[in-house]
């Protein structure tokens, strides 16, 4: 029988703090390794499996896609393409009105800086600490943990990074060299803190004021995560600009970035390969239409208020706060949250770190109330056992 951990361990870089299973199989909020154990999943792909793990909706889309058209570049239109931005945009704030399509966050990222320098002609960016915008070199350097960009400096110039939900000491740093800000409205890899409504609606007035642009990463918030479509329709602000990818459609690879008629970027100086590809389109329409028709935010707005209470419900020495939006939470421990983690992992959970002391659970938004009874159970019993 092949040893798949030494066979990746052989030919892959060792760039993954990797747990020793191998996954080879999921359903909806379940997975199974290659020895037949079961596991919730409350990783999900790092949120990209909201719908659940090989939805029909999602596997039937593709299987008709595959047998049409896979791969159309960017210089061609084409009919699945087109039927997606179309959906995609009919479902954005109503700022948002074109889009261009990649193949992850990161270049979400990447893109709106290049739109923001392009329209604004101005060079610099405010985003927050705790932050986390990806880890190519622009969307690293937007990222504010030093232990990601130390050992690849000289990152790209022109960023400042700023405390979450404190409107005055960002607008301190704003400058007529300016040319916008880029905030998640849940940090979700900096621990799962929740921005404040009134918060963000004070940095759109000041955009609009200062001439900057308002870019919105909801890379992990976006399609329902947090019990909203976008999470920025929770605090009633619309961005400038707003990038997507994750959830979008799936658990095909795809990233969007949903732009207001301000932005006007340059004709050849930007593209992907890749992006828009109808295989991608094809998956991302059935994601949609399925999150609409079973009213996604809506369920991940009753699940995630049952599941914090299932855990609020307990009393853990342990924890000093549960944090959530929707059915995006987090336990901040007192202490590492990794070997808890790992036990969970042995109990048959999957739930993520984020930082050094907090547990992150993103289980897919079509759990079920007993499958989230089953987490809660679990997760009392390990932090318990601390």
């Amino acid at each position: 029988m092949t040893d798949f951990i030494e066979l990746e361990k052989r030919c892959e870089f060792d760039v993954y703090f990797k747990r020793e299973i191998v996954l080879v199989r999921g359903k909806n909020a379940k997975v199974w390794d290659d020895k037949g154990r079961e596991y919730v999943d409350c990783v999900a792909g790092h949120g990209v499996a909201s719908l659940g793990h090989c939805n029909e909706r999602i596997v039937q889309a593709i299987e008709k896609q595959a047998r049409s058209l896979i791969s159309c570049a960017g210089t061609f239109h084409n009919d699945t393409r087109a039927l997606f931005l179309e959906r995609l945009l009919s479902i954005a704030p109503a700022r948002l009105k074109r889009a261009f399509l990649c193949n992850s966050g990161t270049e979400a990222i990447e893109a709106a800086i290049k739109f923001t320098r392009f329209t604004t002609g101005k060079k610099e960016f405010i985003t927050a600490m705790r932050g986390f915008h990806g880890r190519t070199m622009g969307a690293l350097s937007a990222t504010f943990n030093p232990e990601y960009r130390k050992e690849f400096e000289p990152i790209v110039p022109g960023f400042h990074y700023v405390p979450f939900n404190q409107f005055e000491k960002l607008a301190e740093k704003v400058t007529d060299q300016s040319a916008g800000i880029i905030l998640e409205p849940v940090q979700g890899e900096g621990g799962v803190h929740v921005g404040d409504p009134d918060y963000f609606a004070k940095v759109r007035q000041l955009c609009d004021e200062r001439g900057l642009l308002l870019i919105l990463d909801e890379v992990q918030t976006g399609f329902c995560r947090t019990g909203k479509m976008f999470a920025c329709q929770r605090f009633a602000v619309e961005p400038d600009i707003l990038c997507v990818a994750k959830a979008i459609a799936g658990g095909v690879p795809m990233g969007a970035v949903l732009c207001s008629d301000q932005v006007q970027p340059p004709t050849g100086k930007h593209g992907s390969t890749f992006g828009g590809n109808p295989l991608s389109c094809a998956a991302g329409i059935a994601a949609i239409e399925y999150m609409l028709e079973n009213r996604l935010d809506e369920q991940a707005r009753e699940k995630g208020e049952y599941f914090v209470s299932r855990l609020k419900a307990r009393e853990f020495q342990i924890v000093r706060e549960i944090r959530h939006l929707g059915l995006m939470v987090g336990i901040e421990l007192k202490t590492k949250s990794t070997p808890y983690l790992m036990k969970l992992m042995e109990k048959g959970v999957l739930a993520l770190p984020a930082g050094a002391t907090v547990m992150r659970f993103l289980p897919p938004l079509t759990i079920s109330r007993e499958e989230l009874d089953f987490v809660a159970d679990k997760v009392a019993e390990v932090l318990r056992s601390g």
